[in-house]
């Protein structure tokens, strides 16, 4: 009789690898910069002005203003991973409270109608990049140390 050994290997499946909350800010700030870009390349194709109390806001500003907001989001995300019982859910309701404050003065600048929704249109969009983006980062439960 003959024996036969087979090898094996073990994979530990307990939980998937989460990215860290630097990397996931810089790629998801990265996407976001460039879709607030083109949106707002858009909007100025499309012929609206954009421009709040008189002051053209350049095209590339809207990419600038997006990477430096990512940053704060992530140092909250990053904040929040050590500190919130419920990580996540405390970054996700934090971020959507955030943004739609962020929303009034858009809501209210001395601008055109035109602008004023472009200017809502490019926090949305940024928004809904960065914000799942990071929070999958982030654990559903801080675990006590």
């Amino acid at each position: 009789m003959t024996a036969t050994t087979i090898p094996t290997t073990t994979v530990d499946q307990a939980r998937p690898a989460r990215p860290t909350v630097a990397k996931a800010g810089l790629l998801a700030g990265a996407a976001a910069a460039i879709a607030t870009t083109a949106v707002a390349a858009a909007a100025r194709a499309l012929d609206v002005p954009l421009t709040v109390g008189g002051e053209a806001i350049p095209v590339l500003g809207f990419g600038q203003v997006t990477l430096v907001c990512t940053l704060v989001g992530a140092l909250l995300a990053r904040s929040l991973g050590r500190r919130a019982r419920s990580p996540r859910r405390t970054f996700v309701r934090t971020t959507v409270v955030l943004t739609a404050l962020s929303l009034v003065p858009d809501l209210t600048a001395q601008a055109t109608t035109a602008t004023r929704a472009t200017l809502v249109l490019t926090h949305l969009v940024a928004a809904a990049l960065v914000i799942p983006a990071l929070a999958r980062c982030l654990p559903l439960q801080r675990v006590a140390a």
